[in-house]
Order: structure tokens, then sequence, then C-alpha cells
């Protein structure tokens, strides 16, 4: 190499390195906004991170995520939601009963929202899935149908019920029509369902034995962020009470419940994180459809079938998506 190209190529070299380095230091990072109704970091959040990962976006790379919870209390989402909107957010993931509240919050700011137990068009989130044309879109299923197939199957697994306890969280609540739903079809199945409202983990004792008392032979768990955020207690204290319990979780009958039947909470996340991707990269949320889930999970505890003295009629283990021995 002769000097005059030696030096050409040097200087080129010099002046790429500060180049490659200031387009590092400028590579804008995408802020997200995530509102839940848990209680903290939990594996569906680790999993909407992961999938956000593997699809091109790494927290303290070109990501931050702004995560917020509400721990099961309704009157700190209205807070945490203009929270996030004061943040300036690039698009905010809104769980469950945090949705209607964020798209009160913003009219500019993209929502995705990811809720299994509730129809976006019910919620008032859109009032066309297929188009929501704003600046709302997600995942969302009606609970109405899987309330009651949920007591079918807990009264499948324990033919010898008649009554059951239906826990609430005061986060939220049952809807008229779920309730009806539910009313008819315990009639159908010559069951008697009594429903009890917790606000607060330490009420759950104290309400559950209360419930056992009143001659309660089972646990149905509506699903909610409280609910969730407390299954591996719920679920403890079904079982000291021996009270077999249907849950809308498969992470709470891992940690002990009975039954569980519903899409998977984990697989929603990830459907959110494909979202919060293409809207990143330039999506409209008015331009993207509405998904509800096609994948329902049943998971049955065998181990806590024998703690309460249960047998699971082979006919139902033969349809369990996952048995725990």
């Amino acid at each position: 190499m002769d000097r005059r190209r030696f030096l050409l190529t040097s200087l080129a070299g010099a002046f790429a390195a500060p180049l490659a380095a200031e387009a590092q230091q400028t590579e804008r990072t995408a802020r997200i906004g995530y509102l839940s109704p848990v209680t903290g970091h939990n594996p569906v959040e680790e999993a909407f991170e992961r999938s956000l990962q593997e699809l091109g976006w790494t927290r303290g790379r070109n990501i931050r995520i702004e995560s917020r919870y509400t721990g099961g209390r309704q009157d700190t989402i209205a807070g945490l939601a203009a929270e996030l909107v004061s943040l300036r957010v690039d698009v905010i993931v809104a769980w469950g009963p945090t949705a209607p509240v964020v798209k009160r919050a913003t009219s500019h700011i993209p929502v995705v929202f990811l809720s299994m137990f509730a129809d976006a068009v019910d919620l008032g989130l859109v009032s066309n899935p297929a188009r929501p044309g704003a600046n709302v879109t997600g995942v969302g299923v009606s609970g109405l149908e899987m309330d009651a197939k949920r007591l079918q199957l807990l009264k499948e697994a324990v033919p010898f019920l008649r009554r059951i306890t239906l826990l609430v969280s005061s986060e939220q609540t049952l809807s008229s029509e779920r309730r009806h739903i539910l009313s008819t079809a315990a009639k159908e199945m010559n069951l008697e369902v009594h429903e009890t409202e917790v606000a607060a983990p330490s009420e759950l004792e104290s309400a559950v034995r209360k419930e056992k008392k009143r001659g309660a032979q089972a646990l149905y768990v509506a699903p909610s962020g409280f609910t969730f955020s407390y299954g591996r207690s719920i679920a403890d204290l079904a079982l000291a009470n021996q009270l077999p319990s249907i849950h809308a979780f498969r992470e709470s009958v891992m940690a002990g419940g009975l039954l569980s039947y519903a899409p998977s909470v984990v697989d929603v996340a990830r459907r959110g994180a494909v979202y919060v991707n293409k809207i990143l990269r330039g999506a409209k949320p008015g331009d993207l459809p509405v998904e509800q889930p096609t994948t329902f999970e049943l998971v049955i505890n065998l181990k806590t079938a024998k703690a309460l003295g249960l047998t699971i009629p082979p006919s139902l283990l033969a349809r369990a998506d996952q048995v725990i021995e």
C-alpha cells in the first residue's frame, strides 16, 4: 500500500469511528407504558418482554418500559394512567380493567389493551373490532361463555357438588349479564351459588372460612388482577378448608388450585408484544384488528385432588391440556 492510500484509509477510519459512535448515541429509545392490575413484575410481564426482544426490542438498548401496578386497587388506576400519559410514552399496554381508564386518559397515545375476560365492544374500547379506527386496539375475549363452562367442569370434577361460593374482587365485580349467565347455568346443574366479595388480601382468610361454615362445597374464583396476584393464597385457603377450587389462571392451579380453564395469559401477553412492535414500527392502532384468543386450556392438579379425597373422572383427565401429578 502506497503512502497516499495509507493516509486516505487512516483518515476515513478516523472520521468513521466518531460518526458510528454518534449514530449509536442518537439511536432513539422507544418508551412503553405498561399498566397492570397485579402487584408487581411477574412471569406474564417477563413473557411480554421476551417476545419484544425476539421482535428486536431490548430493554436498556432501544426500549424503556415504564411499568405501573395497581395491586388490585381500582382507585389507583386513574392516577397511574395519568402518570403514564404525562410521561409521553410511545404506546401504553393496559391490562384488564385498566384499559377503559387509559382510553379516557388519552386520545392520541396508542393503547394496546390485553383482556382475557371482557369483550372490547362491551367495555367501550372499540366500536368495530375489525377496524378499531381510533388509538386503541389489542386482545379481548368475552368471559361469558367461560363462566358457564367453568361451572360445568367443576361439577364434572366434583359430582356431589351442590353449593358453590363465587369469590369476587371489588376491583372487578361481575356485570349483571355475567351474574345472569352464572345463575342460569347453576340452575341447570342444580347448583346453588353464593357470591362473596373481597377488597383486600387481609379479607381472604375470613371470607373463605365464613363461606365454608355457611356450607360451601367448592370455590369458584372469578378472574381479576387481584385473584391473579393472590392466586397462591386463595389456593392454599381453599385446600386448607377442603374446598375444591376452579380458577381462570393456570398459575393458580400450579400453586395448588384444583382446576383452571381459560386462554393462556402468557399467550395474550405475547400477542400484546406483537401489537406493540407493529405500532413502534409505524402502524396505526386503528388499522390493527382486535384479536380474540382461540385456544383455551384446561389444567388439573391431581396432587390437590388427592389431598381433597377426589377422584377426577378419566373423561375429564383425557380433555386436560396439562395434568399436575
